[in-house]
């Protein structure tokens, strides 16, 4: 029988509903016109029990929470208030859980945030993505450009503690996106992270399909590696800290609940197909709403599977996230045939050796793909 480890520090809550899916989008959500958030409440608090009845502890000690999805801002903020106490009730008095909780831009006004805010919403994620109206078209979003400036008007006046802005970068060249220019508007608005994604084709989303038909097409290498250090060139030179391969942020400013992931901390995820890591196993959870929500009416567990990494693939995804980070991977973990690839790549010039740990320089944040698919393959081939 499944037995979590006590305590819960780190919490994910999926919230899969949207307007309408995006053209990039193969995340698991539900496109609904009218959203079930009473419906939706009640199964992740049946979920939340079935994990609490095999856990011991106080249940006091939460340092993150993350409602994403899907477009959690599409709940109320009664909803939104009800997730929140669950996964808080009998926290220790004096302590500040970091709770993020992400948002479509044309979702935010003053009272919606205000009201985010007394809930205990300390950090706001915008899904912002650009800032040009035919790009915002093409991708599907249901928001305009006069609405995502808007947004970051309200998140700046209304003073929330920390909010994040995400970004595209690396679009098809026939849209002519001027994505730095976007980023230094976008800095005006004095956001404290920045999430800054390149465009990457996933099956199953309509971009891999218009790929397919000859209808789209993702941009040329080189351009895509020079907007990528036009990007962190100004970012940097504007004070934000490149702390993992897509994320940038202001000191003090850094998602703790992102890093608990990148660090191998256990965490719980909670809702339609969320992932969970407690005591070395992963499990994740069935990914259709429906199905979710049907089992959990029946008062059965949602976990759809679960797996236990070996130790070559513990060591391997050790060192891949470690290699995402700015404080890099340690030497330690790495097996004689890692070791071959770590020092090809510093011989490229993509890492970067000292003190027992290896970094990516700049160029290197463009690789690191590549360098997890040659380590992927010296452990697999050894």
């Amino acid at each position: 029988m499944y037995r979590a480890p006590t305590p819960m520090r780190h919490i994910y809550i999926h919230i899969p509903f949207c307007r309408r899916r995006c053209s990039y989008c193969d995340f698991a959500i539900a496109v609904r016109k009218r959203v079930p958030g009473d419906g939706f409440v009640d199964r992740i608090k049946r979920e939340y029990d079935l994990r609490r009845r095999h856990q011991g502890g106080d249940g006091g000690s939460l340092e993150t929470l993350y409602l994403g999805g899907g477009t959690p801002s599409l709940l109320t903020a009664p909803q939104v208030a009800e997730l929140v106490a669950l996964v808080t009730a009998g926290q220790a008095q004096g302590s500040t859980p970091e709770i993020t909780l992400e948002a479509n831009p044309d979702d935010v006004t003053p009272a919606l945030v205000g009201a985010w805010m007394a809930t205990g919403i300390t950090r706001v994620s915008l899904g912002l993505q650009s800032l040009d109206e035919d790009v915002l078209r093409w991708m599907h979003r249901t928001h305009t450009v006069a609405e995502a400036l808007a947004s970051l008007e309200v998140l700046r006046r209304c003073c929330v503690p920390s909010f994040s802005v995400d970004v595209i970068f690396g679009l098809p060249t026939s849209l002519s996106v001027d994505v730095t220019g976007a980023l230094e508007r976008i800095l005006e608005f004095e956001p404290h992270h920045l999430s800054v994604y390149g465009l990457t084709a996933e099956e199953r989303t309509p971009l891999y399909r218009w790929i397919g038909r000859g209808k789209a097409a993702l941009a040329p290498e080189g351009r895509y590696a020079e907007e990528f250090l036009r990007i962190h060139e100004l970012l940097t030179r504007a004070g934000f800290q490149h702390y993992e391969v897509s994320n940038y942020a202001r000191p003090g400013h850094r998602s703790r609940h992102n890093q608990a992931y990148w660090t191998g901390r256990d965490y719980l995820g909670l809702g339609p197909s969320a992932h969970s890591y407690e005591g070395g196993e992963r499990r994740w959870n069935l990914a259709p709403w429906t199905a979710y929500e049907r089992v959990l009416a029946q008062g059965l567990d949602p976990i759809e599977g679960r797996e236990r990494p070996g130790h070559d693939g513990r060591r391997l995804e050790k060192l891949y996230l470690g290699l995402r980070t700015a404080e890099g991977a340690s030497l330690t973990v790495c097996g004689p045939l890692n070791r071959r690839v770590l020092v090809d790549a510093t011989r490229a010039g993509w890492l970067a050796e000292a003190h027992g740990r290896v970094r990516l320089t700049a160029e290197g944040w463009l690789r690191l793909d590549e360098i997890v698919a040659a380590l992927t393959t010296s452990v697999e081939g050894g």
